[in-house]
């Protein structure tokens, strides 16, 4: 069953199709950091996707109850993460189920608007 991401505030709404996704690429889990690169929305990544750093923060505004809870290894790193708030997570780390419809905002210094 597909669901949608809506990533704020640059209002582009992504349309997933879970057995699309494929296997994961680069350290990345098929979560929401994978699903915005493949969408071409940019988020910063500097470890790559392995949580060793706080560079994918993003907040879950809507439809966070079907991302399983943050690892201890994650939460270690969003507490260097500027801005934490509760909803706060790692793109890298969150990996939806697709029971719900989500609302993500990309904080302004981790929006990597540079084009390759």
């Amino acid at each position: 069953m597909s669901y949608k991401i809506t990533f704020q505030p640059l209002g582009k709404t992504v349309e997933v199709d879970p057995t699309s996704l494929g296997e994961p690429r680069d350290g990345l889990r098929g979560g929401i950091l994978q699903i915005a690169l493949d969408a071409e929305i940019g988020i910063d990544h500097a470890c790559g996707g392995i949580a060793a750093c706080s560079t994918c923060h993003i907040i879950v505004k809507e439809g966070g109850d079907s991302i399983p809870e943050a690892s201890d290894d994650e939460e270690d790193m969003l507490d260097s993460a500027p801005g934490l708030t509760l909803q706060s997570r790692l793109a890298c780390q969150a990996v939806p189920d697709g029971s719900k419809d989500l609302i993500i905002e990309i904080p302004s210094w981790n929006r990597n608007l540079v084009k390759e």
